[in-house]
C-alpha cells in the first residue's frame, strides 16, 4: 500500500469518501474549480475536522437543515476564538449533514493567504479571500458562503468581551440584496473559550504583520461548542438609503444575538 492510500484509509472513512463524491461540485478535468477547490483535498480536510468536531469540541448543531439545499445563500455568524475554528465547524456541519449536504465557501482574512502553503491549502478546502468581488462571484455561482461581518474585530476580541457582538459591516447585506440570497444567521457558543485572550499586544502585531497578537495560553482548550442555525432571512433588492440597509444589518445582528443567548442558556458546562 502506498503512502497516499495508507493516509486515506486512516483519515477518510469509506462513508465520508462516498458522501463527498455525492455532493455536486462543478470542477474541471484537473479536479479544481476556478477558485482552487479540490474534492480530494476536501476529503482529508473533513476527515481531520471530524476528530475535532466529534471528539474534541463535541459540537451540537441545531437547525443546520434550515440552510437551503441549493442556490446562493449567506451563512452569517458571530466570530470568535483567535483562530477560525468557528468557520471550520460550521462548514463541517453543512458538508456532512445527511439531507442535501453542501460544500460551503468561507471568506477568510487577508492575512491567511500570505502564510506559505496555508493559502493554497485553504483554497483547496473551499476558502476564498474575503473580498466583496470574490463573495459576489461565489453568490453568482450559486454557492453557500460563510461570512463573519465582525471580521478581526470579532475573532480577536478579549475574553472579557466574550459574546458581545462587535460592529457589523454592511457589505454582506448589499450582496444578499443584489443576488437575492437568503441569509441564515448562526449563533456560535463555545469558541470564545477555546483560546481565551486577556490582552492584545498591538505593537507586536504591527511588527509581525498579523491582525492581532493575543496574550493567551498557547493551547486550544476543548470547550464544548454549540451551533444554532436560525431561519433564513430574505430581503428585497429595492434601492433604499444606506440607513435602511444598516437597519437590515441590525435585524440580522439581533437574530444572531438571540441565537447566542439560546446557546448560552442550553449550555450545561464549558468543557
Amino acid at each position: 500500500m502506498g503512502l497516499a492510500s495508507f493516509l486515506k484509509s486512516r483519515l477518510i472513512p469509506a462513508e465520508l469518501d462516498s458522501h463527498v463524491d455525492r455532493i455536486r461540485k462543478p470542477i474541471g478535468t484537473l479536479g479544481y474549480d476556478p477558485w482552487g477547490y479540490n474534492n480530494e483535498v476536501m476529503k482529508y480536510g473533513l476527515g481531520l475536522t471530524r476528530q475535532l468536531y466529534e471528539k474534541y469540541f463535541r459540537v451540537e448543531a441545531t437547525g443546520v437543515e434550515k440552510i437551503p439545499a441549493e442556490g446562493p445563500v449567506l451563512i452569517v455568524a458571530n466570530h470568535s476564538g483567535q483562530l477560525p475554528m468557528d468557520g471550520l465547524l460550521i462548514g463541517y456541519a453543512l458538508a456532512t449533514r445527511e439531507e442535501n449536504p453542501r460544500i460551503p465557501r468561507a471568506m477568510i482574512e487577508r492575512f491567511f493567504p500570505t502564510v506559505p502553503y496555508l493559502g493554497n491549502l485553504l483554497n483547496e478546502c473551499g476558502a476564498v479571500l474575503g473580498d466583496p468581488t470574490n463573495c459576489a462571484k461565489m453568490l453568482a455561482n450559486g454557492e453557500a458562503v460563510i461570512v463573519f461581518p465582525e471580521g478581526i474585530r470579532g475573532s480577536g476580541k478579549l475574553y472579557k468581551d466574550r459574546y458581545q457582538l462587535k460592529r457589523f459591516g454592511n457589505g454582506f447585506m448589499h450582496l444578499a440584496m443584489k443576488y437575492k440570497a437568503p441569509i441564515v444567521p448562526v449563533g456560535v457558543v463555545g469558541c470564545e473559550e477555546t483560546i481565551p485572550a486577556i490582552a492584545n499586544i498591538k505593537p507586536l502585531a504591527n511588527l509581525l504583520g498579523v491582525p492581532y497578537a493575543p496574550v493567551a495560553l498557547p493551547v486550544v482548550l476543548p470547550a464544548k461548542v454549540h451551533l444554532n442555525f436560525g431561519d433564513p432571512m430574505m430581503f428585497d433588492d429595492l434601492e433604499i438609503p444606506e440607513e435602511q440597509v444598516t437597519e437590515r444589518v441590525e435585524q440580522v445582528k439581533a437574530a444572531i444575538s438571540e441565537l447566542i443567548d439560546t446557546g448560552l442558556s442550553e449550555r450545561k458546562r464549558l468543557f
